[in-house]
């Protein structure tokens, strides 16, 4: 399966579980192919962390 594609699967996955970012971080991580690095780097930037909310 294609790189890109694979990305594309898990991105539209991860809104089904909770762990879904780790898994396609990790995914990016070991991806050799250049083009997957520089969009991961691309959602990361445009998309800030949500901020952390307190338990009451």
């Amino acid at each position: 399966m294609a790189p890109i594609k694979k990305l594309w699967i898990r991105v539209h996955s991860a809104q089904k579980k909770k762990r879904g970012i780790y898994i396609l971080y990790e995914d990016v991580k070991s991806c050799p192919c250049e083009d997957v690095q520089i969009l991961w780097s691309i959602l990361v930037e445009s998309h800030p962390p949500p901020p952390l909310r307190l338990k009451q």
